[in-house]
């Protein structure tokens, strides 16, 4: 594994006007939330700082800053290298029932200025939030309405910045912040390709990547009949269901929600077989294949052997046991040194003979 790499940290920027809603989509997607229990938290007081693991191999550096007038003006004038220096991404909130959209803009229009100055390869995305407010009807024209005023005052960013409609009450928020974290994560291209392979190799009509704390989707895989699926906010939907039975497992085990996993959830029918397992340390895989036992069966053992080459690209993963214990028990005796180092070669020998190259899978998954 590749313990030898650092972590890749990124400065990601959540902003936009006091109420706009920044806090609560951040503690629904990386703390656990439900939507019903936000109203308890309070207003975001200058900058809120948050390192949040993702996939092992991320680092977010998130800056949650508070949207009073006052820290804005601040934000623009006293810490302005520092707010707006070495970002990756500017994340900015608009509330669509805001009675001062215009000044809204102009606010992002000054902000969209300092970014620019200071860092100019950053990635804007622009969540406008709270639709669920607004009739069904009306939410298409007025969300494209906006969005073009928006983008008018986007600067330099105008062709590259993209726009979310997003509510906490349905999946609209992590089809956003799915398309966020995939721009941030370094290998994406990597582990599409993997799970390219591995979705041939078993048959799969899609494999779905999710990460295992925030259920958020990584990346996806669709091939053949499911291509023509009607149902295009299905990931997101599964992001939903399982960040609620999250919740559930943490209500009735007193297991912290961050923390409560399942091993495997299968659902078999007559059209299609359908089951989500652990892929790493870091990952779920939900997998949808053809109604049949043996390619079920086929696939769950294919699947469990190619975990180690997944794991490779978690570059935060745990070192070898021979490693781990190299350094471990240097005041022991010459005999517990012996046993020790016996069993250092033991786990080397365990872990190459699981890393060895499965029974019909192709090169690519080669140890």
């Amino acid at each position: 594994m590749n313990t030898g790499k650092r972590q890749k940290q990124r400065k990601v920027l959540l902003m936009g006007k006091s109420g706009a809603g920044k806090s609560s989509m951040r503690s629904i997607v990386f703390s656990n939330y439900v939507a019903k229990d936000v109203r308890r938290l309070g207003a975001t007081i200058d900058v809120e700082h948050s390192n949040i693991k993702f996939m092992g191999n991320l680092m977010l550096n998130l800056w949650d800053c508070g949207g009073q007038d006052g820290f804005v003006e601040n934000y623009l004038t006293h810490q302005r290298n520092h707010v707006f220096g070495s970002v990756a991404v500017l994340i900015f909130v608009f509330d669509i029932e805001s009675r001062e959209f215009q000044a809204d803009v102009v606010s992002y229009s000054n902000i969209i200025r300092a970014l620019e100055e200071c860092s100019p390869g950053a990635k804007v995305f622009c969540l406008i939030h709270k639709m669920d407010l607004v009739q069904a009807r009306l939410r298409g024209p007025l969300f494209d309405e906006r969005v073009e005023y928006i983008r008018a005052a986007s600067e330099g960013f105008r062709e590259s910045v993209e726009f979310f409609a997003t509510s906490i009450w349905d999946q609209s928020l992590y089809k956003a912040w799915t398309q966020i974290i995939y721009f941030l994560i370094p290998n994406a291209a990597t582990i599409e390709n993997l799970l390219q392979q591995l979705a041939e190799v078993i048959d799969a009509r899609e494999l779905i990547l999710y990460e295992r704390t925030t259920c958020l989707m990584v990346t996806h895989v669709t091939r053949g009949l499911e291509s023509k699926n009607p149902f295009t906010d299905r990931f997101e939907r599964i992001s939903s269901i399982l960040k609620t039975h999250k919740q559930s497992m943490a209500k009735h085990t007193g297991i912290p929600a961050g923390s409560a996993n399942f091993a495997e959830m299968q659902i078999k029918t007559g059209r299609f077989m359908f089951f989500i397992t652990r892929l790493t340390e870091n990952t779920n895989l939900a997998a949808s294949i053809p109604p049949s036992e043996q390619v079920f069966n086929a696939a769950r053992v294919n699947i469990r052997l190619v975990r180690p080459k997944f794991a490779e690209l978690d570059i935060a993963s745990k070192p070898r046991p021979g490693i781990q214990q190299a350094f471990a028990h240097s005041a022991e005796s010459e005999r517990e040194r012996e046993r020790q180092r016996d069993s250092s070669v033991g786990g080397e020998v365990e872990y190459r003979g699981k890393g060895k190259e499965p029974v019909g899978m192709g090169e690519g998954f080669g140890g």
